[in-house]
């Protein structure tokens, strides 16, 4: 019972993030690098800072337990920088490739990635067992025939419709993007295996990863806020911020989103704090996480009409595709038993 808890935690995390681009695209006048900065400062800074705070015992101070571990705390810090890169490049992916098909990819490669070189970057690969290895594979495999579904859409569809769906479709330059998104992307996770160390006795399986997981977003923060203020002054773009008018709108829809977008990392932490019974399930939770990523945005994939008026074949290996990737959360456990 605490297993299904768990994961339907993880679920409702991944849920809020596959919808995390739905308000971002009610934001009026500002330029990407506006937005994208404005969102960020709450998604990978408020929002991480009041987790990670649930996590602090009483009589203690947050950046104490940094100071404590200050290797970890840098090292984790570190890859939270990288995985700002593939944020970057995150956002382009699905510019180029819709967010349906774009997080597909993007979080396919990074969920791969991230279960694996975790515990190898941390010298814990004894912990990749074969069910483990074996849930990675089968989840790639429901990436590759979602990648074909998105290649039997670009080569049926007229230039004009594809347009329609996606303003700048581009399915070769964003498969580039995408799989060096993915790659960067690996880094969050990575970082947050180096931060296991940054937690009290006292606190809570439930919260016991947000310390860490705020270090790897401020790392993230630093690597997209340098760049969207180069872009800001390159396109002479800070004059979105100085118009009154739409602030209280924008930041309103930047602060949903961030919220949106951190609930992924808080509810992977809650969830964790019931998988504690499998460890399986606790070293394969990243790929939990981002394949329900994967599957909820298709599903907004479908309610924006990016798959609109394709023939049944496509839509069915797309769904066969999901379907693969669902499967793939529950296989490591099955083969356990």
């Amino acid at each position: 019972m605490f297993i299904v808890i768990g994961l339907l935690i993880i679920a409702i995390g991944a849920f809020c993030q596959s919808s995390s681009y739905v308000p971002i695209n009610k934001i009026q006048k500002w330029s990407w690098e506006s937005f994208w900065l404005v969102q960020g400062v709450f998604a990978w800074l408020l929002f991480p800072l009041l987790g990670a705070l649930l996590a602090v015992p009483q009589g203690h101070g947050l950046f104490e337990i940094y100071l404590q571990h200050p290797k970890e705390s840098l090292l984790t810090m570190l890859f939270g920088a990288l995985w700002g890169v593939g944020g970057l490049t995150f956002g382009l992916s699905m510019r180029y490739l819709g967010v349906a098909l774009g997080q597909s990819i993007a979080l396919g490669t990074c969920s791969a990635l991230g279960a694996i070189l975790g515990p190898v970057f941390t010298g814990k690969a004894d912990t990749l067992t074969g069910a483990v290895i074996v849930g990675v594979v089968v989840m790639l495999v429901g990436i590759a025939i979602i990648g074909i579904a998105g290649a039997m859409k670009s080569a049926a569809l007229p230039e004009e419709e594809k347009k329609k769906a996606v303003k700048d479709f581009n399915f070769g330059k964003g498969i580039v993007v995408a799989l060096l998104s993915g790659f960067m992307s690996a880094c969050f996770n990575i970082g947050l295996s180096f931060g296991e160390a940054l937690h009290w006795e006292e606190t809570g399986e439930i919260f016991r990863t947000l310390p860490a997981t705020l270090l790897v977003t401020i790392g993230g923060f630093i690597t997209n806020a340098a760049y969207c203020l180069f872009q800001n002054a390159k396109n002479k773009s800070f004059k979105d911020y100085a118009d009154g008018k739409l602030w209280a709108r924008n930041i309103l829809f930047c602060a949903l989103a961030g919220l949106l977008w951190y609930s992924q990392f808080f509810g992977l932490s809650l969830g964790k704090g019931f998988l504690g019974g499998s460890a399986v399930l606790l070293t394969f939770s990243w790929c939990i996480l981002m394949s329900l990523d994967i599957v909820f945005s298709n599903v907004w994939g479908i309610i924006l009409k990016e798959w609109k008026g394709l023939s049944f074949k496509t839509i069915a290996v797309l769904l066969a595709g999901l379907a693969i990737l669902v499967f793939s959360t529950f296989l490591p456990q099955l083969l356990e038993h």
